[in-house]
């Protein structure tokens, strides 16, 4: 691959990354942490949506951003063609 899409590859990945990270960081922190309070006003299963969210909703969300991942990195390397067969 040259260096120029190579460079371009790297650059849409590193956003991937970037933002996957971002989105994981608001909802372990964020919702588990920061929005705790306003957020056990709302129950789940019997929980306090705040407790769910420190416990288990950022392990859920986590593993629903692995398969973002797998998604979008299949469309980056079919797009740069890289793909495996």
């Amino acid at each position: 691959m040259e260096k120029a899409k190579l460079q371009e590859y790297w650059k849409i990945n590193l956003g991937y990354l970037i933002g996957l990270l971002v989105a994981w960081f608001v909802v372990s922190y964020g919702f588990g942490i920061m929005l705790a309070e306003p957020l056990n006003a709302i129950k789940l299963g019997g929980f306090k949506l705040g407790f769910w969210f420190a416990q288990q909703g950022s392990i859920y969300i986590f593993v629903v951003l692995i398969f973002v991942y797998v998604a979008l990195m299949n469309s980056l390397d079919r797009k740069f063609d890289v793909h495996e067969d």
